[in-house]
């Protein structure tokens, strides 16, 4: 048996120390390491995004096409991947002609003969949903002039905004100023009218303190349970809203039960015009973990 001193193993144990440290803090590059364990509750669902490839077939679905909000971009799989352990998407400036297109359409998804755009948005409606818990999401956002990239719930029943709908990371300009959101929608009882609780926080709060911010990962986190709902953004409170105040006219409350998540990235309309902004735009989410009390 070999044996080994103490002086010796000390700085062997001190060096992976720091090497473990570094890794979970390196803010630029993605997080390899394990889902953290989370006092009293339990890891339910998470994709870490580290196989090449595409995103799980059993756990996202795509949207297609011209899909809201007047947006300039088709949405399509193909823009969506895994790589270097991120899912990436991109928005890129390419004409893609729109098999929908009817001249003399009034219809905006109908009436543009081409997209100029495209991008990806991927949800797990169907495959995974769920009622209440702690959501963390750590990704990397793209702030481009012309980039709306959100992380984003909506409920499984009700349609919009009745089923509900919960903006745990939104970013893009308003009045032309880049801006970080975190908002609530549900019902008013007008059809496509939303009751709206939202925060608007401008990028430079937090690009005046750290120059480098848009080039590094974040983590958003939604803490969601009977009584409210909470977003944060690097453990700093952006927004929270008590349940007791989101129930829609005819009783029903879109917060009372089970959500889908959606990563996507829009291009244009409150992102702005991307004409002059480099192709592709990337949106680069890390992980995704969603926790649930034991």
């Amino acid at each position: 048996m070999r044996y080994t001193t103490i002086a010796a193993i000390v700085p062997a144990l001190i060096l992976s120390v720091n090497l473990l440290v570094a890794q979970k803090s390196n803010s630029y590059k993605p997080d390899f390491t394990k889902p953290s364990e989370l006092s009293g509750m339990k890891l339910v669902w998470n994709d870490e995004f580290n196989a090449d490839g595409k995103p799980d077939p059993a756990s996202w679905r795509y949207e297609e096409g011209f899909v809201r909000n007047n947006e300039l971009q088709w949405y399509r799989e193909e823009n969506a991947s895994c790589k270097g352990g991120v899912l990436l998407i991109e928005g890129k400036r390419e004409k893609l002609k729109n098999p929908g297109y009817a001249a003399g359409s009034l219809n905006w998804k109908t009436s543009r003969e081409y997209a100029d755009y495209t991008s990806a948005s991927i949800q797990t409606r169907g495959f995974r949903e769920w009622q209440f818990g702690r959501f963390e999401i750590r990704a990397r956002i793209d702030t481009a002039k012309g980039s709306w990239p959100a992380v984003w719930t909506l409920g499984i029943s009700g349609g919009w905004p009745s089923g509900g709908e919960i903006d745990i990371m939104e970013f893009y300009r308003v009045k032309g100023v880049p801006t970080i959101l975190a908002n609530f929608a549900w019902g008013t009882g007008k059809r496509g009218v939303a009751k709206w609780d939202d925060l608007r926080k401008p990028l430079s709060d937090f690009t005046t303190k750290f120059p480098d911010w848009v080039r590094k990962f974040h983590i958003w986190r939604m803490d969601w349970n009977n009584e409210s709902i909470k977003l944060f953004l690097d453990d700093q409170l952006l927004n929270e809203v008590s349940l007791s105040d989101t129930v829609n006219p005819d009783g029903f409350n879109p917060f009372l039960q089970p959500h889908y998540i959606l990563l996507n990235l829009a291009l244009g309309a409150a992102g702005g015009d991307p004409s002059e902004s480099p192709s592709p735009i990337r949106y680069e989410v890390d992980w995704v973990r969603v926790y649930q009390d034991k």
